[in-house]
């Protein structure tokens, strides 16, 4: 078991959720860097990882996890439950995905599912997409990039451009190019109000309801 998390915390509360089963053994990265080093070398059977890493985004590596171990089975574990994270987690890979907000023991019960070759969605992503199978709208962060996707989960994280710009190790120009640019994709006329219609995505995602 390889957890792939930037947070201290969240992986202490990891290890404390997989202390319960004998049978699991878990080792830890901090970074993208660190994780698929440590995916290659200790070959797990399956990866818990997290979305908004340091230094990539988790987007970025889940095909590289998949192509250096072919026996892992990823399960994203990330604070944001929206639409177009959770198809695009599927469709790089990913035979699970739950939320940090989802009961702690969702872990144990994803992790037995995938190992049994099954796919398993926590209960607010399970929720989020059957609303979205419902709703008739177009998801609007369909024609992002992931790095863009990536800009807008900070932005409503109440990150800033320059601190964006460190966690992504990006030029601030690069940063203040990409929310442009996002801008116009989304039709939407000021930073100002980018970051609100982020805070409110957001929120959105994280909501039980």
């Amino acid at each position: 078991m390889l957890v792939i998390e930037d947070h201290p915390i969240v992986r202490d509360g990891c290890q404390r959720i997989f202390n319960r089963r004998p049978d699991i053994k878990m080792v830890e990265a901090s970074t993208a860097t660190d994780g698929l080093a440590t995916n290659k070398s200790f070959q797990p059977d399956v990866v818990v990882l997290d979305i908004g890493l340091p230094d990539a985004s988790g987007f970025d590596i889940l095909p590289k996890i998949l192509a250096d171990n072919g026996k892992a089975s990823i399960i994203v574990l990330s604070m944001y439950g929206t639409q177009s994270f959770v198809t695009s987690a599927l469709e790089k890979g990913a035979v699970g995905y739950i939320t940090k907000n989802d009961d702690p023991n969702t872990l144990l019960v994803a992790i037995e599912k995938v190992r049994n070759g099954e796919i398993y969605l926590g209960q607010a992503v399970a929720q989020t997409l059957a609303m979205k199978n419902l709703s008739p709208s177009v998801d609007p962060l369909r024609e992002l990039s992931e790095r863009e996707r990536q800009i807008i989960l900070f932005l409503g994280n109440g990150r800033s451009l320059t601190e964006i710009s460190v966690e992504l190790d990006l030029g601030y120009k690069t940063v203040a190019n990409a929310v442009s640019l996002i801008k116009q994709k989304l039709n939407i006329g000021t930073t100002t109000a980018l970051v609100k219609f982020a805070v409110e995505l957001n929120m959105k995602a994280m909501s039980p309801g």
